[in-house]
């Protein structure tokens, strides 16, 4: 990575005078945020400065992107000049993702250790400026930048979105669009479940049916689809760009029927399933004694590492309910050194904790609130022993499930999750007997089973998705939901400029007019 990053904007009379939104107004909340002194307004004097690195310039022109159709003002990225927004790398304290934000009538400067730093420091930029500053086309007004400082880094290195393509299939375009979402709130990882019993959705060259026919249909007999190996790199590299981190899933042994049909050789039986197209879960299973079993795994696991950069790979491992657990063992034993081989690291759904977690190895907790005190004992062994937990308790942070009975998407298995529910918690307290270290961070996964559009995505991920963000980055101090929702609430018009489809919850006092 680069040093350290800032931007600063140039100082320029205001027009007709707008309320600079408070700096304490962020979602996720910051660490600290001090106001004082008269606000930055940019105007068409303002530029964007930043230091010779081509990383730190990225950031710069993707901050411009964001200000030129909005505000009309050409705002040039240049190396020269002062004043105005300037984005600086430094060498300093603020870790890989934090950074120091500061106002005053004469500029705005960013400043971080590392890019993702800066990044992120833009995205606050962007929630203390008018929402109108989203719009695709020039909006009359002025656009302050409240004064002071804010100092702000994550209070977990794991904040992550799954996104279910398997169920129902969503393009390129679709994908881009929610890692989008995503970054305006600071996640940095995205979770992509590309296997399920309903479809295949990535390209395997040394298995090549489990795209063209596993990924032939979806949930309710569509036309489904996969993404070529370019379609997935691109995918991986857009979200770079916005400094999150793929991590793709294939699961297994269960949730694997795409996979049967397509090759008659992964069943015991030797015979291929039909394609499946409805929504019940547990009935599928990899032929564990097989040794073929294990060079679908091995192949698979290669070439989807070949595809990706980030550090881990998702071998699911959930509702194998057609699996013994002497097999299911077995087949974990044998698995988990294949991912290691290719130079990734372990993540499973918590039922990996059943078997014997490979060293480092992360297990991700989708249990609720009454979940057995058995099985959460388990997860809390593991977890003393060293296995790192990834939060996404379903009946808090499932984006899938209702927010109410009259929600008309969406699944209620986990119950009935409104807004102040899914926020109302602390990922370091949520697990008796886990270690608060072990807690590497939140994941608020998003199932397709009901989800056709990107409009369905964002109707169910938000407003939940900003408190699942909040939950990983902010101090726990911060948390309290009468202060919350009222900084949720500001986030309403915002989303509005961006064309965000969201459900108005009655819990939130949403701005009115």
């Amino acid at each position: 990575m680069a040093a350290a990053g800032v931007f600063t904007v140039g100082a320029a009379p205001a027009p007709k005078a707008v309320a600079a939104t408070p700096l304490d107004r962020v979602v996720p909340a910051p660490a600290s945020a001090e106001p004082g002194g008269s606000p930055y307004r940019i105007t068409r004097a303002t530029h964007v400065r930043v230091d010779g690195s081509a990383e730190v310039r990225r950031i710069g022109e993707y901050l411009a992107g964001i200000l030129r159709p909005s505000t009309g003002y050409p705002v040039p990225v240049t190396e020269q000049g002062t004043g105005g927004i300037r984005l600086s790398l430094v060498q300093g304290s603020f870790g890989a993702e934090g950074y120091r934000l500061s106002s005053t009538p004469l500029g705005v400067s960013i400043t971080a250790s590392a890019p993702a730093g800066l990044f992120h420091g833009v995205q606050t930029l962007r929630q203390l400026l008018p929402a109108a500053v989203e719009k695709k086309t020039v909006q009359r007004g002025s656009w302050p930048i409240a004064g002071g400082t804010i100092e702000d880094r994550p209070r977990y290195g794991y904040r992550g979105a799954m996104l279910d393509v398997s169920r129902h299939f969503f393009t390129v375009d679709q994908v881009k669009r929610y890692i989008d979402q995503l970054a305006l709130y600071k996640i940095n990882t995205l979770h992509l479940h590309l296997s399920d019993d309903q479809g295949w959705r990535i390209a395997i060259d040394s298995w090549p049916r489990l795209a063209t026919y596993g990924g032939s249909t979806q949930v309710g007999g569509g036309p489904g689809g996969h993404y070529t190996k370019a379609d997935y790199r691109e995918i991986v590299r857009y979200a770079a760009s916005r400094y999150l981190e793929v991590v793709p899933e294939v699961d297994m042994p269960g949730h694997t029927n795409a996979a049967l049909a397509s090759y008659a050789q992964l069943n015991c039986n030797d015979t291929a399933p039909p394609l499946y197209t409805g929504t019940e879960v547990g009935f599928s299973s990899l032929c564990v004694p097989k040794e073929v079993t294990y060079q679908f795994a091995d192949d698979v696991i290669r070439e989807l590492a070949a595809l990706t950069p980030g550090r881990y790979l998702h071998i699911g491992g959930d509702e194998a309910h057609s699996t013994s657990h002497a097999d299911y063992v077995k087949f974990m034993d044998r698995v988990q050194p294949i991912v290691a081989k290719y130079g990734k690291t372990v993540i499973g759904w918590h039922q990996l904790t059943g078997a014997t977690p490979a060293k480092g190895a992360l297990a991700q907790y989708w249990g609720l609130d009454d979940t057995s005190a058995a099985e959460k004992a388990q997860v809390a062994r593991a977890a003393q022993n060293g296995t790192g937990l990834i939060l996404s308790p379903a009946d808090r942070i499932y984006l899938d499930m209702k927010y109410t009975a009259d929600t008309p998407l969406g699944l209620d298995w986990a119950g009935l999750v409104e807004v102040k529910r899914s926020y109302d918690w602390d990922p370091g307290k949520y697990l008796p007997g886990a270690p608060d270290s072990a807690v590497k961070g939140v994941e608020a996964p998003l199932w397709s089973e009901t989800l056709t559009r990107s409009a369905d995505i964002e109707y169910m991920a938000f407003p939940r998705l900003a408190g699942a963000a909040e939950l990983g980055w902010s101090p726990a101090a911060t948390h309290d939901w009468e202060r919350y929702k009222v900084r949720l609430a500001a986030q309403g018009p915002r989303w509005s400029a961006l064309g965000i489809t969201y459900y108005k919850s009655p819990q939130v006092p949403w701005p009115t007019g």
